[in-house]
Order: structure tokens, then C-alpha cells, then sequence
């Protein structure tokens, strides 16, 4: 009866408010949900919540506020190179410019009535602010240790981005659109449009306003396409299930929806696909030798 409750609040308040991709909305959120699994756990269970989670909530802001000025540190924005890059991997075409152009019209901008299809785009292009961290909260929930090696391969993933924004900025298609790099082609920025085949206008605003704070030069890597990949390998690791190998269908599905959006190019994604595969390796090496170190001090008289 809780987890109902729960789900028809989180609906009224995507209704009425937004969506929560504010990390300390989010929080709040997750620790609601798991205050409604376990009801008849005892309090300091329940608080057990905050006590774990608050060094990630401030690792998340600090990530958060800090990538919205690594474009003010003086470097300057690359905008033609990952142009080059995507035309020359196409054979002459710009990848968003031909989704666009067959999926959205011409000129596609973020005032065009939306198509059914956008609503499922929009949807996977949220469940970059859901997803990882729902994840997380179910770890938490089910096995701590499981938690704690997930926790660090995601905030390793966003500290690595990071470094890469400050050292190498560069502007996402829709940006360079809005500041005529493509010669009379306009590029939109039409992640929220699917909302409004819903009504929920107010999700778009939401979302459109939670990108204040954020960098919109900070492009490659791609860190929805990263996070994505990185909710798979877990998933992929830890269930048993068949089925599970049709998550790969998840960062397919991102990466598609990220260039007909005109959020990232191509060079971006296989950033984003570069930079989880490293994460991923040096962790999982890093953890393997923190192991036998622990087991050979056990092992010493």
C-alpha cells in the first residue's frame, strides 16, 4: 500500500512540479522508496539511508555545480572538429542532421508539434537522471556490497568525464546550430519535446530549466551513454535471467535517441563507449588487487 502511495505522489508531482533531475530531489526520492519497501523496518534503518548516502549526494552536487564552470576556465570550446569527424564517418553526412531531417522535418526545432515516437525518446533520455541512481537505491536495498562497487565505478565515471570536460570542451550539435556552424542547416534541441504528447508541459520547462546550472559545452564524452553502459554491465553481471542480455538494447536505443536530439555527435558516444570501458577495467583491477593484498596480509603470520 506504501509503494502505491509513493507512485501516485511521484506522479502528481511530475504533473504539477517537474521531474526530478535535481540530485537532491532525486535523493529524497529514492529514500522515500525505500522507507515504502521496507515499512515495518525499524527507524534506524530507515536512517541508515542518509548516513550512506550523503558522501555521494555531495560528491553528486560538487560534480554538478563544478561542470557548470569548466567552461569558464579559459580553454577554448572545440565546435568543428567532432562536425568533421561525424560528416567523415557518414561519408559526407552529418548523422542528426539526417535523423532530423526523416524523423522530425526541416526545419526541426523545439517548438515542432511532437510525434508519438518522441514520448519514448524523451523517456529514454530521462532515464539518465533515474535510472543509475534507482539502480543504486535497489543495491542498497538488497546487498551493500554490490552497492559500495557500484558507487565507485559511477562516481569514478563522473570525476573521469569531468576531467575531460575542463581539458577538452566541446560543443554538442544543437549548440553549434545556435551559433551557425552549419551554414543555414538548423540543428534543435528536441530532448523534451516528446512530454507534451502527454500534456506535461511542465516536465519540459523542468527539464529545460535544470540545465542552467549545467555545461552546455561539455559534450564528449557522452556521460548518458557511459552511465548507460555502465547499468548494463551491472545488469549483465548480476542477474541470471536469459533476458538479460536484451539490456544491450539500452545504450543502443540512448545512443540513437542522443543524436537525433541533437544533444551529442557519434565522436561523442564512442567517447562515452571509451571511457566506461576504461573505468570499468581499472576498477575492477584496482578492486581484484586490494583483494589479494587483504588476503596475502591474512596469510602472513
Amino acid at each position: 500500500m506504501s509503494c502505491v502511495v509513493l507512485a501516485i505522489s511521484f506522479v502528481l508531482f511530475w504533473r504539477f512540479i517537474g521531474l526530478p533531475v535535481d540530485p537532491l530531489v532525486a535523493f529524497v526520492w529514492l529514500w522515500a522508496l525505500t522507507i515504502a519497501w521496507g515499512i515495518a523496518a525499524p527507524a534506524r534503518e530507515h536512517l541508515a539511508f542518509p548516513r550512506d548516502w550523503w558522501p555521494i549526494l555531495a560528491l553528486l552536487l560538487v560534480y554538478g555545480y563544478s561542470r557548470g564552470i569548466a567552461d569558464d576556465l579559459g580553454t577554448s570550446v572545440h565546435v568543428t572538429t567532432p562536425i568533421r569527424f561525424d560528416e567523415w564517418l557518414a561519408g559526407g553526412t552529418l548523422p542528426t542532421a539526417w535523423m532530423q531531417q526523416h524523423l522530425c522535418g526541416t526545419p526541426c526545432t523545439s517548438d515542432q508539434p511532437a510525434h508519438w515516437y518522441d514520448l519514448i525518446v524523451s523517456t529514454i533520455y530521462f532515464s539518465h537522471f533515474v535510472v543509475p541512481l534507482g539502480l543504486a537505491a535497489v543495491l542498497w536495498v538488497r546487498n551493500r556490497s554490490h552497492w559500495a562497487a557500484y558507487m565507485r565505478r559511477l562516481i569514478t565515471l563522473d570525476a573521469a568525464a569531468l576531467v575531460v570536460y575542463i581539458v577538452y570542451p566541446m560543443a554538442p550539435p544543437w549548440w553549434a546550430s545556435e551559433h551557425g556552424y552549419y551554414q543555414g542547416r538548423t540543428l534543435g534541441r528536441i530532448t523534451h519535446n516528446g512530454w507534451e504528447v502527454l500534456g506535461l508541459k511542465t516536465a519540459k520547462d523542468w527539464l529545460i530549466d535544470g540545465d542552467e546550472l549545467s555545461n552546455p559545452v561539455a559534450a564528449m564524452p557522452s556521460l548518458h551513454l557511459a552511465t548507460t553502459l555502465l547499468v548494463v554491465t551491472v545488469g549483465i553481471r548480476w542477474l541470471h535471467s536469459r533476458w538479460r542480455w536484451l539490456l544491450l538494447t539500452y545504450p543502443v536505443a540512448m545512443g540513437l535517441t542522443l543524436v537525433y536530439c541533437a544533444e551529442h555527435y557519434v565522436m561523442d558516444l564512442l567517447a562515452g563507449v571509451v571511457l566506461a570501458v576504461i573505468v570499468l577495467a581499472v576498477i575492477t583491477h584496482a578492486e581484484g588487487w586490494w583483494e589479494r593484498r587483504l588476503d596475502d596480509n591474512q596469510r602472513s603470520p
